[in-house]
């Protein structure tokens, strides 16, 4: 249906004249006719009883009228939403992020729900390693990775620099050293995170190339678990600063620095290059800075 057609019915009726509805359609009457012509052939109602003097609607046109009314209220709630959406007082940002790097987006998201607190954000978890693809599947907006994407398709942006720490429960022989040599770990139980990064790769690098081995007997789904084990002394583990910061700073955990091993951590915010993103998530991108 023409909804044009319809916005033209609705003036007529609610006009009762064809030449008032013309002028504030600002079209020629003839136009309003045949618009009306065209909704009632489309129908297959007559909509408006033009015998008389007065313009009176038929049944049908009553029924539509009702309808035509329906319409217009939802085209002023949808302008209304669409502008909600343009000045960030609604709509909806969905993040992609595994457990660590969700930990790096919580200061710029307090700082957007200041400025914006009606939009909703919801971060979305994921592998790391298959969020670029989700990203250029349509299915998230943005995402986080401490890796680059080495892909034209995707732009990323740096949002934080992190470290991997070497961390050791209080109880641990190493506990009260600020340095180790890597040819001092080779005896260690190591808690290793059982899902691939870039840093697992060069940590894994670093030992082979020094030639000591590295016995990660036990290897656990998530940072929580290898915190908990090794704050139980049950082994000692390489993870990113920032999931350790506070229990170093509560003395949980002891962080001793490993002489041969210095891994920065890039986060990284990501965004597909080609498609459009929301208003929400620019907003987000502005923030984020």
């Amino acid at each position: 249906m023409d909804l044009h057609s319809l916005q033209v019915f609705h003036t007529v009726a609610t006009e009762k004249s064809f030449s008032r509805a013309a002028e504030k359609l600002l079209r020629t009457q003839p136009a309003v006719s045949l618009a009306l012509q065209r909704l009632e052939l489309e129908l297959g109602e007559k909509l408006i009883d033009r015998s008389g003097k007065d313009l009176l609607l038929t049944d049908a046109g009553r029924t539509v009228l009702d309808y035509a009314r329906r319409f217009q209220s939802l085209q002023h709630e949808m302008e209304n939403s669409i502008a909600e959406l343009r000045d960030n007082s609604a709509g909806r940002l969905t993040i992609g992020a595994n457990e660590s790097t969700t930990l790096y987006l919580l200061r710029h998201i307090e700082n957007y729900r200041e400025l914006y607190p009606k939009v909703k954000v919801t971060v979305r978890r994921s592998f790391s390693s298959k969020l670029p693809d989700e990203l250029l599947d349509g299915n998230l907006e943005l995402g986080v990775i401490s890796y680059d994407p080495g892909d034209e398709r995707i732009k990323s942006k740096v949002i934080f620099t992190d470290a991997l720490a070497f961390v050791v429960s209080p109880k641990h022989r190493l506990a009260n050293r600020k340095t180790v040599s890597l040819t001092e770990l080779g005896s260690e139980t190591f808690i290793a995170h059982n899902v691939l990064s870039p840093y697992r790769a060069v940590v894994l690098q670093e030992f082979q190339r020094h030639k000591v081995p590295l016995r990660m007997d036990v290897e656990m789904p998530t940072i929580e678990t290898i915190r908990k084990l090794v704050q139980a002394n049950l082994g000692v583990a390489f993870l990113p600063r920032m999931c350790v910061e506070q229990e170093i700073e509560q003395k949980t955990l002891c962080e001793v620095r490993v002489k041969e091993i210095h891994v920065e951590r890039k986060i990284r915010l990501i965004y597909p290059t080609r498609r459009g993103l929301s208003h929400a998530a620019k907003a987000f991108l502005e923030v984020v800075g």
